[in-house]
C-alpha cells in the first residue's frame, strides 16, 4: 500500500507560483509512475502531468511551459512547480501513483488563484 499526501496548495493572484509537493509512504514509489492531475467541481478530474519511473514527462497542453514535475526518489516526493498561475487554475490537485495495475491516490489540495 502506498499513502500520498499533498501539500503546498492556497490563495495566489494571477501570474503568481506555487510549489505543489506528494510525500509518498508505505513503500518507495522510484519505480511508480507519478502524477498531478485536478479537478474542479461540475467536471471531470483531468491530467495536468505525468513523469514515468525514467524520468520522461508529458504536460497538458494547458500547462506546457508554465507547469514543471520533478521527482525525488531519495526522499520518495514528487514536486509540481507552477507559474504563471491563472485563473482557470483553480482546482483541488491530486497526487497519483501507478504501478501495473495498482493505482493509489491522495486526498488533495486545493489551489485557488485569484484577485
Amino acid at each position: 500500500q502506498v499513502q500520498l499526501v499533498e501539500s503546498g496548495g492556497g490563495l495566489v493572484q494571477p501570474g503568481g507560483s506555487l510549489r505543489l509537493s506528494c510525500a509518498a509512504s508505505g513503500s518507495s514509489v522510484s519505480f511508480y509512475d507519478m502524477g498531478w492531475y485536478r479537478q474542479v467541481p461540475g467536471k471531470e478530474r483531468e491530467l495536468v502531468t505525468t513523469i514515468s519511473a525514467f524520468g520522461s514527462t508529458n504536460y497538458a497542453e494547458s500547462v506546457k511551459d508554465r507547469f514543471t514535475i520533478s521527482r525525488e526518489n531519495a526522499k520518495n516526493t514528487v514536486a509540481l512547480q507552477m507559474n504563471s498561475l491563472k485563473n482557470e487554475d483553480t482546482a483541488v490537485y491530486y497526487c497519483r501513483a501507478t504501478w501495473r495495475s495498482s493505482v493509489y491516490w491522495g486526498q488533495g489540495t486545493q489551489v485557488t488563484v485569484s484577485s
